[in-house]
């Protein structure tokens, strides 16, 4: 399963606010200071700074007031201060002294890197960082299959065991059970992109053979007769990029939602029609467009006359992980209603 490392990061800055101008927008109303706290993530507190939260990057990577840049705690305080008559983002620990010089310079923290807060809200993507999955029609066709249970089953459910049509090979000892779910199609072609794999439950191999023995160990629903199998995943989901825009224009629709709401907002997880190949990566930004309302103009000479308004942007994504040609994302911030088949596109600077 995914990797329970949490990673942060430290807003510094080290030039005047005349260079910072060139490079990043400060937040109109940003305050004077923010003290961390727990829950706390480095998107939402360089909201409060930024203009665009996903330009940190631009405002920590030269930064020596501490040992280690990566990381912020409960407790720090980030702040305007003026350094040798600059202004900067300073940083200090809540057991630093007051605003002084003497603490602006580099110092140890003994702290768990455990307790450092996350980039995004990781608890939000934590149940798709490994399931569900997304893959090509034949992998899900030649995955082994469940043909019956051991005892008296309907349904199975952890702690039976199940008969699996055919695994040979020792090379894996746990397996996935998923079900096939929404085929994703491209909304302008109608290209078929991939097809869902619906986690079902986490198997640990007892016999190999055809057919093996299984034992479920965990579900999320009823295993069924029928339910294919999949090596489980050992990829650890990697959090310690840097949120970005893409460096060439990229558009896209969304086409599918996961937690199965209508009106998708804040830290839903929606899903893209642009990925790997379209050179979609895991850390990328990109504005979420509420499609233009298509009106009648009565005023027009022609009655009624069809007028398609312009789109609007509704918000700003994060992409967290990709697939050949779909990526899931992170709805990051929601000014209107966002739903399926709105556009997604790379930020315009």
């Amino acid at each position: 399963m995914a990797s329970k490392a949490i990673i942060g990061l430290i807003l510094s800055l080290t030039f005047s606010l005349s260079c910072l101008a060139d490079a990043v927008k400060l937040n109109p109303s940003h305050p004077a200071q923010h003290i961390v706290v727990k829950g706390d993530t480095l998107w939402g507190i360089a909201a409060k700074f930024l203009k665009n939260p996903w330009e940190w990057s631009k405002v920590w990577r030269h930064n020596t007031q501490i040992n280690d840049p990566h990381l912020i705690y409960p407790g720090d305080v980030i702040s305007l201060c003026f350094i040798d008559g600059n202004p900067m983002l300073c940083i200090a620990s809540d057991q630093s002294p007051p605003h002084t010089d003497a603490m602006l310079y580099p110092h140890m923290r003994i702290k768990d890197a455990n307790t450092a807060i996350a980039i995004i809200p990781r608890e939000d993507i934590a149940p798709y960082l490994n399931s569900p999955k997304v893959v090509n029609k034949n992998e899900l066709d030649n995955a082994p299959y469940i043909v019956d249970f051991s005892g008296e089953h309907i349904v199975a459910g952890a702690g039976n065991e199940i008969f699996v049509r055919s695994i040979l090979k020792p090379e894996y000892l746990a397996y996935t059970t998923y079900r096939p779910g929404i085929t994703y199609t491209d909304p302008e072609t109608n290209e078929i992109l991939g097809y869902e794999a619906q986690y079902i439950a986490d198997n640990v191999i007892l016999n190999l053979g055809d057919p093996a023995t299984l034992r479920i160990t965990n579900t999320k629903r009823e295993v069924r007769r029928g339910d294919r199998l999949m090596p489980t995943s050992e990829e650890n989901a990697v959090m310690n990029f840097f949120p970005t825009p893409p460096t060439e224009l990229i558009q896209g629709s969304i086409i599918s939602v996961l937690n199965g709401v209508q009106e998708i907002g804040q830290y839903d997880i929606i899903v893209l029609s642009k990925g790997n190949v379209d050179g979609v990566k895991a850390g990328h930004i990109l504005s979420i467009m509420q499609n233009g309302k298509l009106i009648s103009d009565p005023f027009h000479k022609n009655k009624n006359e069809l007028v398609k308004l312009p789109d609007q942007e509704a918000g700003i994504a994060l992409v967290f992980r990709t697939f050949e040609r779909v990526s899931y994302a992170l709805v990051m911030y929601a000014n209107k209603n966002i739903r399926i088949l709105d556009k997604v596109r790379t930020p315009e600077q």
